[in-house]
């Protein structure tokens, strides 16, 4: 049986679960975009305003360590995260907001693995982020 949740995968791997750590990881749980750590931290306070930004750091440094977070690197200058478990996607960012937009193309996937073939490999994974501006359409 594949263990769903991050909290399920902390007690898995034996992440002790304190109860500000226990906050973190459901806040992490409930996110749908792709937040940094002070975005973490905001959420987190918001709810229990003992939470230090230093313990979101570590408890995302933990997970991060043992697998259960994937780091993401959007050339921003913030690091984001999202559950390392999760069905393959990739990314459009939009330059001028920084939002994180999710997308599976079945025909993209398609020409990777073609490409990767007709050079000689087998493809075993791939990681797509497109860099894009909204099109002015009013203009």
């Amino acid at each position: 049986m594949m263990l769903k949740t991050i909290s399920e995968r902390c007690k898995s791997v034996g992440i002790r679960m304190t109860g500000q750590r226990r906050l973190i990881i459901t806040v992490l749980e409930n996110s749908r975009d792709h937040p940094d750590v002070e975005t973490l931290f905001e959420r987190a306070n918001k709810i229990d305003n003992k939470v230090s930004i230093a313990t979101v750091y570590r408890t995302v440094k933990i997970l991060k360590n043992a697998g259960i977070l994937e780091k993401l690197e959007f050339n921003d200058g913030r690091s984001r995260f999202e559950d390392a478990v999760r069905k393959h996607h990739d990314h459009l960012i939009d330059l001028d907001t920084g939002k994180v937009i999710e997308f599976i193309d079945e025909e993209i996937e398609h020409i990777q693995k073609k490409i990767a073939n007709k050079l000689g490999y087998e493809l075993i994974g791939h990681k797509l982020e497109l860099y894009g501006k909204k099109n002015d359409r009013d203009n």
